[in-house]
């Protein structure tokens, strides 16, 4: 009997040493970002008063390929290249015809896909004398991954962590207090902007775009000192994750298959990006028709039921205008324990991709998830985060079409992370605490109303 082969690894030599650029193969290119005062572009310069310049080199690139630092490489050796694993368990337990494939991000020392640019924006910080650096995070995975890269750097980190997983997930908080960073509920007492959410509903859970919004705020009110770093949404962020999908190509042909749809879970676009965008560059320079699909919660509808508008990336107004799918920019989502997806928004480019018919968009309700991160979990030994749940969910719901259709597919999803610091999120589950959150047509309008109009 022939030995199935499971998991297919790369070897140091075969790795990837350029980052993929999404924006060069576009048929059109995502609109400019925009100066909040002015309504024009906004320019590099401008951009740099609060991130690292060689960062904004990337942001605003045409380049098709760009080279990773060898400084950047010989740090993401220490866990990558990460797993193509073919998930057999799963696919008997479903019983369907379907190849199921996953990349497993989890493998890092942070636990998610993350530190694929955590490592870089710290380095290119470091590059520029940068020695105090601020950011927000959701779930954690992000301000877990800067603090694990910041003290490869010497650089100090101030993390904003939205006050409802600060308090859902503490052991995320001391993964980042054992890396060496501050990590401080959102919002807070300390910034003006977490100071006027709080006067207006003192017991405001926090969201993405708060958090946002106090770091940014910490990072321009010393200026020269300290930068700010996102762990999604902006181009330069996405090209440093196409570290994934560039893997899982070559990881494919050493499987001898090629996916026929790809999925990835969506808050920003990190992770979906990182594993989608080298197969959309299949389709637009190969001829291939590969599906690419982002998940996203039902209680968090960006894609499926935002609109597309310039918008801010955060709730006080303190970042450029950027176009987007969007709920607006004052919408506060449910407290589901998915927090890496609980943002308003979408990154420009994977939003210019969705208008243009290049992408699909699903969400899921929360329930469901869960239901496909238990079955992952006793098939193929894998706790997932509550992000990664929605990519299995909606693995499945693929599978199960196969198996109705009596055609065989082949399916490809990013595992973003483990579910091993978010336990709690079971242990709720378990106790029947959790439910489904469905936004109303109403609230969405409203929030949406609030916004100016631009496009």
């Amino acid at each position: 009997m022939k030995t199935k082969t499971k998991k297919y690894v790369l070897t140091d030599d075969q790795m990837p040493t350029q980052w993929y650029n999404m924006v060069a193969d576009m048929p059109h290119k995502p609109l400019p970002p925009l100066h909040p005062g002015t309504k024009k572009p906004v320019t590099k310069e401008e951009l740099c008063s609060i991130f690292a310049e060689e960062l904004m080199d990337q942001e605003l690139s045409q380049e098709r390929f760009i080279d990773i630092p060898e400084e950047v490489q010989n740090l993401y050796k220490i866990w990558r290249s990460t797993p193509l694993v073919r998930a057999y368990e799963l696919e008997k337990a479903l019983g369907t015809p379907a190849k199921i494939y996953f990349k497993n991000e989890s493998t890092s020392p942070a636990g998610s896909h993350k530190p694929n640019t955590a490592i870089p924006q710290a380095y290119y910080n470091y590059k520029q004398g940068i020695k105090n650096m601020t950011t927000e995070t959701g779930g954690g995975q992000w301000g877990s991954a800067l603090s694990f890269a910041c003290k490869f750097f010497g650089i100090n980190l101030k993390v904003f962590m939205v006050k409802v997983s600060y308090n859902q997930k503490p052991y995320r908080k001391l993964m980042m207090n054992t890396w060496g960073a501050e990590v401080i509920p959102s919002p807070s007492s300390l910034t003006d902007a977490g100071r006027t959410v709080l006067a207006h509903d003192p017991d405001c859970s926090g969201s993405l775009g708060i958090a946002i919004s106090e770091a940014v705020e910490m990072a321009v009110k010393n200026p020269g000192t300290t930068k700010y770093c996102l762990g999604s949404v902006l181009n330069h962020v996405l090209l440093h994750q196409t570290i994934i999908g560039e893997e899982a190509l070559r990881q494919m042909e050493m499987a001898g298959d090629m996916p026929d749809v790809v999925i990835g879970c969506f808050g920003g676009g990190s992770n979906f990006a990182g594993i989608g965008f080298p197969f959309i560059r299949q389709n637009l320079c190969e001829g291939k028709n590969i599906r690419v699909i982002a998940v996203e919660p039902q209680s968090c509808p960006k894609l499926t039921r935002g609109t597309f508008q310039y918008d801010f990336g955060d709730t006080v107004g303190l970042t450029p205008l950027i176009p987007m799918y969007t709920l607006g920019h004052n919408f506060q989502p449910s407290d589901i324990h998915a927090g890496g997806l609980r943002y308003h928004g979408a990154g420009a480019i994977v939003s210019q991709l969705l208008k243009d018919g290049l992408i699909e968009a699903r969400s899921i309700p929360q329930l469901e998830t869960f239901q496909a991160g238990l079955l992952f979990a006793k098939t193929e030994g894998i706790i997932p985060a509550p992000e990664s749940t929605h990519a299995i969910a909606m693995a499945i719901r693929e599978a199960q079409q196969a198996k109705e259709e009596g055609k065989s597919k082949t399916i490809l999803f990013n595992l973003s992370g483990h579910g091993l610091v978010d336990l709690y999120a079971y242990e709720q589950y378990f106790a029947g605490n959790l439910k489904n959150y469905e936004v109303s047509d109403e609230t969405i309008g409203k929030s949406v109303k609030e916004l100016e109009r631009i496009l």
